[in-house]
Order: structure tokens, then C-alpha cells, then sequence
């Protein structure tokens, strides 16, 4: 950017800065913004200027470096993208107007690109920071998810059990057999007692995929128990046709471990 702009930037700070404080009110209407505290909104409306404004002296790497850490300290206590984005085009305005008002004609249309192409510069970062940050919590949230998923657990000699909790697709079905299968053959189980108590949905695709893993399960030489059939499911399943009558049923985890161990010629007993 010439020195003349940057010059004209910084002799008139403060006042952008006051005139700036006053067309970001509109960001925020932001319902994220609002439950920010006053002053903690007022302190990092001034020091998100300040890293705008010092970009203009520093080398392009090291800009970026600092709008960088800004920002991501900003996205991880959830500020919303829509705060910068909208913030930067009222810092513009301002700029131009004020470029305006004391420059010039020509010499301020010849300068309102160079504002033009530094702005959009800091938002295309901004944009892809956040873009960025999206994408990498979705993909370890995704790990997350396929740690947890699906476990087989071991809860009596031979009798595992696998709990499924929130909405079953292809891929995690996948998950599921692959688990369910690994696990058959570690824990050297005879029955499994697959429980569906927090699946909310139980459809023709999940019912689907259920039928599948009894299936491998019964082929690997085990007998596999669905538990946590409640009363909405099971007329969902007749409803819709669905045969689960190749392997047991039970309406909670309680009772099909009950069945597990008559399975297996075991029994609890109380000791007095």
C-alpha cells in the first residue's frame, strides 16, 4: 500500500477508530454477540482495530501471523465469523468516507482500491481460518466419534454386549460390523446382546444394517440378542414390516442378559 494511505490511516486512528466503535453497533444485533460481556466486547472491538491497523507496517508473513492468533483465540470462545466479516466492510466505510471528506476526488478514487484490496485480503484470511477451524474440529470430532462408537464390552464370561447410541448411516454401520466382529473373536464371546436403547430412529436402513451384524454374528458362531426395544420401536418395526424374528428380542439390556446366561449355562445367584 503507498505511504500516503498508510500515513492517512494512522494520523487519523483514533478518530476511525471512534467512528468505526460506532457503525459495528449494528454486528452487534448478533445474537452470539449479545451475550458477550460489555467489556469484554468493548476491549477486543479496540484490539481487533489495532491488528488491522498494524498489518499495514509489519511484512506480509508476519500480518498474517498476527490476524492468525487473533482470530483463533476468538473462534475458540465462539465468536461468530459474521463479527468480522461485518466489522471489516463498517472499518471500510469508514476509511473511504473519511478518504473522502478529506482528499481530493482523484486522488481518493485513485487510493479507494488499495483500501479495496487490503480489506479483502484480511477477510479472505478470516474466511479461511474459520473454514479451516470447521473443518478441523468436524474431522476430530469424527475421530471422537469413531473412538466411542460402537464398543463391544465384555460382561460376563462369553456374553459382551454392544451399545449403540444416536443415528446409525452406512458408514458407521461399517464401524459397527467391523467392531462387532473383532471383538466376537477376542473376547471369545457366545452371545452378544446388541443394545438399541439410544437409538432414537429405528428404520428400514437401520433395521438394515441390525439384521446384517446378527447375521456375521450368528456365522462366527455366536448367538446375538437385540435388547432395548421400546414400545415406539416395536411398533415402528411392525409398522414397516420388518422381520427381526431370526434372532431374540428382549425390551431391556437386564433381560437379555438374563437370557445371555441361560445361553451359556450360567446364573446369577444371591449369597446370604
Amino acid at each position: 500500500m503507498e505511504p500516503s494511505i498508510i500515513d492517512f490511516i494512522y494520523k487519523r486512528k483514533q478518530l476511525l477508530v471512534e467512528k468505526w466503535l460506532e457503525e459495528v453497533e449494528s454486528v452487534t444485533q448478533d445474537s452470539a454477540i449479545t451475550r458477550i460481556p460489555e467489556d469484554i466486547y468493548s476491549e477486543t472491538n479496540r484490539e481487533f482495530i489495532d491488528v488491522i491497523v498494524n498489518t499495514l507496517h509489519v511484512s506480509p508473513e508476519e500480518a498474517k501471523e498476527r490476524l492468525r492468533s487473533f482470530v483463533e483465540r476468538l473462534i475458540h470462545i465462539g465468536w461468530p465469523l459474521s463479527y468480522f466479516t461485518r466489522g471489516l466492510q463498517a472499518f471500510r466505510r469508514v476509511i473511504l468516507e473519511e478518504m473522502k471528506e478529506n482528499t481530493q476526488a482523484e486522488q481518493a478514487f485513485s487510493t479507494f482500491g488499495e483500501v479495496e484490496n487490503w480489506i479483502d485480503g484480511i477477510v479472505n484470511q478470516l474466511v479461511d481460518e474459520y473454514t479451516g477451524s470447521w473443518e478441523n474440529t468436524l474431522n476430530l470430532q469424527k475421530l471422537a466419534l469413531k473412538e466411542l462408537s460402537a464398543p463391544l464390552i465384555p460382561v460376563f464370561s462369553h456374553i459382551s454386549v454392544m451399545p449403540l447410541i444416536g443415528t446409525i448411516d452406512t458408514e458407521r454401520a461399517k464401524l459397527i460390523m467391523e467392531n462387532l466382529l473383532e471383538g466376537i473373536i477376542e473376547h471369545r464371546s457366545q452371545v452378544v446382546l446388541i443394545d438399541i436403547t439410544g437409538v432414537p430412529v429405528v428404520d428400514t436402513m437401520v433395521a438394515h444394517h441390525i439384521i446384517q451384524a446378527a447375521e456375521a454374528v450368528r456365522l462366527v458362531g455366536a448367538e446375538c440378542i437385540l435388547v432395548g426395544i421400546r414400545p415406539e420401536i416395536a411398533q415402528t418395526i411392525v409398522n414397516l414390516g420388518i422381520d427381526l424374528g431370526k434372532f431374540p428380542t428382549k425390551s431391556t439390556l437386564r433381560k437379555g442378559i438374563e437370557s445371555g446366561l441361560e445361553v451359556t449355562n450360567k446364573k446369577i445367584v444371591e449369597i446370604e
